[in-house]
């Protein structure tokens, strides 16, 4: 004779086929500190500032080695210039500042490193296709 899984429990604890199953207690998390209008907007103001670019491992070294300024109004200038070079089919280009250059690879978005006014006194560029005075 076979028994199903109810009559098999009804065996092993009585009132156990006939018992609902026991409902599963969750705990919510305590709810989040609601964010004003003011914070969000000072997060977006921050967001819109953030470079739509990255500086490669070796450009940061150079660009705290030599002094090279990145303000937001400059990475401004270097996240538009990037988007001049995607649009004109550049993959590597020198980007060209009066107090500094800086060579970008424009497929990923990343400044490969970057120069001061003296380092780019007699220095030959290769490897690009694209040159941007900014």
């Amino acid at each position: 004779m076979a028994l199903n899984v109810r009559q098999l429990a009804a065996r092993v604890e009585p009132g156990a086929a006939t018992r609902p199953p026991a409902r599963e207690t969750t705990r919510t998390a305590p709810s989040a500190p609601r964010t004003s209008f003011a914070d969000v907007l000072q997060q977006a103001r921050e967001a819109r500032r953030t470079p739509d670019f990255t500086l490669s491992a070796h450009a940061a070294q150079r660009v705290q080695q030599r002094g090279i300024s990145l303000t937001p109004a400059q990475q401004d200038q270097i996240r538009d210039a990037f988007q001049q070079l995607e649009a004109s089919g550049a993959r590597d280009a020198l980007l060209l500042r009066p107090d500094a250059a800086f060579v970008v690879n424009v497929p990923n978005r990343t400044v490969i490193t970057a120069m001061n006014q003296t380092e780019l006194q007699r220095r030959v560029f290769t490897n690009i296709d694209s040159a941007l005075l900014l």
